[in-house]
C-alpha cells in the first residue's frame, strides 16, 4: 500500500489532530489514521477533499511534484508551465528570506540588460 507521508506532514503544519481531519472527512481517526499510514489507499473523492482543504495540489499530495499550488487558486488561476519552469520555482521556494531578496535583485537587473539589447 502507498504510504501519504504529505498528508500527516501537512496535518501536522495545520497543527491539526487525526480527529480533527477525520471529523472535517466525516470518518473515524482509526480509519483516517490508515491514510496516513498507508495501510489503506486514500480514495480519489478523498484526496480532492484533502487538496481542497489544504489548497494544494493533488500532485503534491501524491508526491509528484514539491510545489504545494504553483497557480494559487487552481480553479481561477490557471498557469502552464514547462519544466525549466517549474524547476526554477522549486529552486526559489527553498531560499531563505535574505537569499530571495538577492535573487529578485539579479533578476531584475537581468531583466533590464536584456530590455537595453
Amino acid at each position: 500500500m502507498a504510504h501519504y507521508k504529505r498528508i500527516r506532514d501537512l496535518r501536522e503544519d495545520s497543527d491539526l489532530t487525526q480527529t480533527e481531519l477525520a471529523n472535517y472527512l466525516k470518518t473515524t481517526p482509526q480509519y483516517y489514521g490508515k491514510y496516513e499510514s498507508g495501510d489503506r489507499e486514500i480514495p480519489f473523492y478523498r484526496a480532492i477533499e484533502l487538496a481542497d482543504y489544504y489548497k494544494v495540489s493533488l500532485d503534491y499530495i501524491a508526491g509528484r511534484t514539491n510545489i504545494r499550488n504553483v497557480a494559487g487558486d487552481i480553479s481561477t488561476n490557471r498557469l502552464d508551465l514547462n519544466e525549466d519552469e517549474i524547476r526554477l520555482l522549486e529552486y526559489y521556494r527553498k531560499l531563505k528570506d535574505s537569499n530571495e531578496v538577492t535573487l529578485d535583485l539579479f533578476t531584475n537587473q537581468l531583466f533590464n540588460s536584456n530590455k537595453k539589447k
